[in-house]
């Protein structure tokens, strides 16, 4: 599975949250399926969304800048949930 794709399929075709404030807020609601947090993500916010037991929360190897550029975005994404996946196969990550 190419992660990158996967993402910009899920961001098009699907609901994607971005950035930190909206994350938490959708990770409350208890509407977000998964969390992508970028490597240099800060480990407070990290540890804070792994106080929610069943949340699956995938950490992004690249940077947040890496991670916007992935979403197609012009800016840094430091997190993002995915609500729906729409099209994508984004969330078979969490059965691997």
């Amino acid at each position: 599975m190419d992660f990158n794709a996967s993402l910009r399929r899920a961001i098009k075709t699907g609901n994607v949250i971005l950035g930190q404030n909206n994350t938490e807020k959708c990770v409350q609601e208890g509407k977000a399926q998964m969390v992508v947090v970028a490597s240099n993500c800060p480990a407070s916010f990290k540890s804070k969304l792994s106080e929610n037991a069943g949340l699956f929360i995938h950490t992004f190897e690249g940077s947040s800048v890496a991670l916007g550029k992935a979403c197609g975005k012009p800016f840094m994404v430091s997190t993002l949930a995915i609500v729906t996946p729409g099209e994508s196969d984004i969330l078979s990550l969490k059965r691997a």
